[in-house]
């Protein structure tokens, strides 16, 4: 099962297979409950508790059939693509102004652009929330994009400064002297190389805004719901396995962005490798 390397000793090898089950025991850990929740979800009773009398999609088919659940997913999806597209956006340029040489207090700038990651986020989301009141963008999707796309430049800022850190300037240069204008050099030869970076940090940024809670309290009215946001308040007012199939529809989308950042990450170390080598 697992491609252990030769050990001189056997406390070497004990060594070996101890660390691996610890490492599985703690992974098993943390799953858990996510192993024991979605079953659940499939539970032909409105109960939470094992076992099961029978199976059913009834909990599936009242998510989709539910008007407020709908709008909380539509509201959620417009947030989120919105978000992810101004957080990209920004962080493009962000890190592209990060890489200049000529930049002074270029830690300065890093520290205050990668601040929402360190921030306690309930400190961001009661700033947010005085400091959109008076422009009138609470209680709207506009405040709430904005909001996750501040969220988001941090982890676009992140991977795309990591991306830049490898790619070759010669490009640059080789282009320029070929008479094309900056930005045609940005768009046909940096962009393409980096793509995997930017995408890894868009990613990040719609699953940031795609499950975050504690800015949409403060920031949406009954009308802006999230899918987030309507499970606390279905948590609240009236318990039910619905919840569980919305959280394990949630759990299979972020399980879908972990598996597309790590087929990236190997593109990117693959794209690496291929231009040491050339």
């Amino acid at each position: 099962m697992f491609n252990l390397p030769a050990y001189v000793t056997v406390w070497g090898r004990l060594g070996r297979y101890a660390h691996v089950g610890i490492s599985l025991l703690v992974l098993l850990f943390l799953i858990l409950p996510v192993l024991v929740v979605m079953p659940l979800s499939f539970n032909s009773q409105p109960y939470f508790t094992y076992p099961m009398p029978g199976l059913s999609l009834r909990w599936y088919s009242e998510f989709i059939d539910s008007p407020d659940w709908m709008l909380a997913l539509q509201n959620t999806v417009i947030v989120g693509v919105a978000s992810t597209a101004l957080a990209t956006a920004l962080g493009v340029l962000a890190s592209l102004g990060l890489m200049n040489p000529k930049l002074k207090g270029k830690s300065l700038i890093t520290g205050i652009l990668v601040s929402p990651m360190i921030v306690p986020l309930i400190i961001t989301a009661v700033g947010v929330y005085f400091a959109f009141s008076p422009l009138g963008l609470t209680s709207s999707l506009l405040g709430l994009t904005l909001s996750h796309a501040a969220l988001g430049v941090p982890f676009v800022v992140v991977t795309v400064t990591a991306t830049l850190a490898g790619f070759n300037e010669a490009l640059t240069r080789a282009g320029r002297s070929l008479g094309a204008s900056s930005m045609r050099v940005f768009f046909e030869v940096k962009l393409p190389i980096i793509a995997p970076g930017v995408v890894s940090g868009a990613l990040f940024a719609f699953a940031t805004s795609f499950d975050e809670i504690v800015v949409a309290l403060f920031l949406t009215g009954p009308d802006q719901r999230t899918v987030p946001r309507q499970m606390w308040s279905g948590i609240r007012e009236q318990l039910s396995p619905t919840i569980l199939a919305v959280a394990t529809v949630l759990v299979i989308t972020s399980t879908l962005l972990l598996i597309t950042l790590e087929w990236l990450r190997r593109r990117t170390e693959r794209l690496r490798g291929s231009a040491g080598t050339k």
